[in-house]
């Protein structure tokens, strides 16, 4: 008689996942589709890199001398100055440190950038995308979500974040950040207040939270960048893009002192990605949207570990 061994824990967690995951994999497939039919170009970018882009409080994980990506951003950007002008990119991102119900260190990443494109129409590409995305998976532009049934038809909630502060904390955004409580009154006062029923769109970030981001023409203090709430949960970042070569460079020295300070790595200079704004890059806007947070509301999950393997 052969031997009969049984089963192992973790095969039984994987098969208790198989419906979320086929989910999942529609949901990828549908998401493709609507990026291929809008003339964007699926590109591949290096998972090992030479140097992130110095963000205040993301880790890259090291890779012996260099270091594994938090985002493809940088390279996609050297496609972009080297004349593309449609891309997207699926595909795995990694931070240290990071593991919770809605944090892995290990992450699916959906990036797109668009040239002469600003951060106002990839909120609206982003919104018919979801669209489609729902209609195509479930017949319908509405989805259930912990409790909530978000109807992704219906205009999103579009509010700045220094009214977002104002209306449900009781406090200006720049008062926030003078008092070094920002992050705080975020997580625990404004977020859980976004995109109950409908997207929400937060706008204009201080100028402070946005190093790769263009700044408003009409107010310098805030930037033009967004992030899309659904449920509660934040799914996506965007901005219309700095293409200024002198203030980018001036922008990430600035953050690299602040990472020195917090005895966070040093990365090097990314020189690739400097060069390539030096020769130039045009008018553009990008948006990184979390994968697995995506699948979490379109499967109804509760915990990331619902819907990936790790």
């Amino acid at each position: 008689m052969p031997t009969v061994f049984p089963k192992p824990e973790h095969l039984c967690n994987l098969a208790e996942l198989q419906a979320r995951l086929a989910l999942r994999a529609g949901l990828f497939s549908h998401i493709r589709a609507v990026f291929e039919e809008n003339g964007f170009m699926a590109v591949e970018t290096p998972l090992v890199i030479n140097a992130p882009a110095p963000e205040e409080f993301i880790e890259a994980p090291r890779c012996g001398e260099r270091f594994l990506r938090c985002s493809p951003e940088l390279e996609m950007k050297r496609l972009l100055c080297a004349g593309f002008e449609r891309i997207y990119q699926i595909g795995a991102c990694f931070r240290a440190g990071e593991h919770g119900r809605r944090h892995r260190e290990e992450f699916t990443m959906l990036e797109w950038y668009e040239c002469g494109a600003d951060y106002w129409q990839l909120l609206r590409f982003t919104s018919m995308m979801l669209r489609e995305a729902a209609l195509r998976m479930f017949g319908s532009p509405t989805i259930n979500f912990q409790g909530m049934t978000i109807d992704l038809k219906v205009d999103p909630q579009i509010i700045t974040v220094d009214d977002a502060y104002r209306q449900f904390a009781g406090i200006s955004s720049a008062e926030a950040l003078e008092r070094d409580i920002f992050d705080e009154i975020m997580s625990s006062k404004i977020e859980p207040q976004l995109g109950l029923g409908r997207l929400t769109f937060l706008m204009d970030y201080p100028a402070s939270r946005a190093s790769l981001a263009r700044l408003k023409k009409d107010d310098s203090t805030v930037a033009e960048r967004w992030e899309l709430y659904i449920g509660g949960l934040e799914i996506a970042n965007a901005y219309s893009e700095l293409t200024d070569g002198v203030v980018q460079r001036q922008r990430f020295a600035a953050e690299a002192t602040a990472r020195a300070a917090s005895g966070m790595n040093v990365y090097p200079e990314p020189v690739e990605f400097f060069e390539s704004l030096e020769y130039g890059m045009p008018d553009c806007a990008g948006c990184a949207l979390g994968m697995d947070r995506l699948a979490m509301v379109f499967t109804n999950a509760e915990d990331i570990s619902q819907v990936t393997m790790n």
